[in-house]
């Protein structure tokens, strides 16, 4: 019994975390990225073996990260500052945006 709470528990949550991702507007994200494809590149896809591919990244976990800068529990020169500015919608729109490349 105490199973079967635990993974339905375990299911909503999982569930209410996929929707705040999903309201994510890509179109939107496209725009925002103008500063993210100078390290990130035009397509997702990094120049510099330094900074990370973004194209097909999970969105889920893209928001994680930004939230993570933003906050401070991650920290990075470049990536905090960045991260700084951005509002919730704006970190939900630029991870639909690079999730949603090849």
């Amino acid at each position: 019994m105490k199973k079967i709470i635990v993974i339905t528990a375990l299911a909503a949550s999982m569930g209410s975390f996929g929707s705040a991702v999903a309201a994510g507007d890509a179109a939107a994200g496209k725009a925002k990225a103008a500063v993210c494809i100078a390290c990130h590149g035009a397509n997702g896809i990094s120049p510099n073996p330094l900074w990370p591919n973004l194209a097909g990244q999970h969105a889920a976990y893209m928001l994680k990260q930004l939230k993570a800068f933003k906050g401070g529990t991650r920290k990075d020169p470049l990536m905090s500052p960045q991260a700084a500015q951005l509002s919730e919608q704006d970190m939900e729109n630029l991870a639909a945006h690079f999730s949603s490349l090849k």
